[in-house]
Formats: structure tokens, C-alpha cells, sequence
């Protein structure tokens, strides 16, 4: 089998496609492909994401806001990001900070409280490869264990 895989496709719960479409193409930069209503599909580059509506969802899954990480190339990208979704109207939770965990971030939220981390990961960037413990036993004896 190939190791190559494809990017997965989140589906967001949302209470009304078409309004979330908009917010997405007004606020986030997405295009908004298709759908009204069940399930629609916004997209932006290689990123694509289904909204779907109660009645799509019927009886299989609770609308519990859903988490999408997004991992940029550069801290300069996660800002450019916030300066652009921020001047667009969009819902920002958190400002860009570099965290303990070696992440630069920001958290913005949809229409319907699902969450947008967008991240750079800048651990590589240390010479101590960021004080992360190694955790390769522990890693290892899940798998033999498993």
C-alpha cells in the first residue's frame, strides 16, 4: 500500500448552510462550492470542508463544536492569517502567541462555534529541539502492548 494519503475532509456541524457559507467566504477566505442545504462544501487551496445541518445529521451525532487545526509554514503566515481574518470581520478567540508547546497560534471561531487553531509548529527551529521530552520508550511500549 501506498504512504501516500490524502488530506482528510472535516464535516462541521452547522445550523444553516447557506448562512455558514457565507461567513466562510466573507470572513474566512473560503470559496463556497456547493450545497444549500443537508450538506454543502467549502474549500480554500488544498483545504476542504463539509457543513452539514440537522437534518443531515439526524439521529447520528451530536452538534458539539468541532476543533480544526490548520498548520501553517511559517510564523509569519499565522500572522498574516490573524491580521486578514481579524480585518475581515472574523470571530478571533485568541491573538497569535508562540506557547510552551512550541506552537505559534490563534484561535478564531465560526458562526456556530466550531474552532479554527491555526498553528506553526516551531520546535524544529531549536536547537534543543524545544525541551520536549523524548518520549520514544513510552511510544514504543504502547505499540507492544497494543
Amino acid at each position: 500500500m501506498s504512504e501516500s494519503f490524502p488530506g482528510a475532509v472535516p464535516e462541521l456541524p452547522v445550523g444553516n448552510i447557506a448562512r455558514a457559507a457565507v461567513y466562510y467566504e466573507k470572513c474566512l477566505g473560503f470559496h463556497w462550492d456547493w450545497g444549500t442545504n443537508d450538506i454543502g462544501q467549502v474549500s480554500k487551496g488544498e483545504c476542504r470542508l463539509f457543513l452539514t445541518d440537522d437534518s443531515f445529521r439526524e439521529g447520528t451525532s451530536t452538534r458539539a463544536p468541532e476543533v480544526i487545526s490548520i498548520n501553517l509554514n511559517s510564523k509569519a503566515e499565522v500572522d498574516a492569517l490573524h491580521e486578514a481574518w481579524n480585518n475581515s470581520g472574523a470571530r478571533i478567540v485568541s491573538d497569535p502567541e508562540s506557547k510552551p508547546w512550541n506552537l505559534h497560534e490563534f484561535t478564531a471561531m465560526d458562526l456556530d462555534g466550531n474552532l479554527f487553531r491555526v498553528f506553526y509548529d516551531f520546535d524544529w527551529e531549536l536547537p534543543d529541539r524545544g525541551g520536549r521530552v523524548d518520549d520514544t520508550a513510552e511510544r514504543e511500549a504502547a505499540r507492544a502492548t497494543a
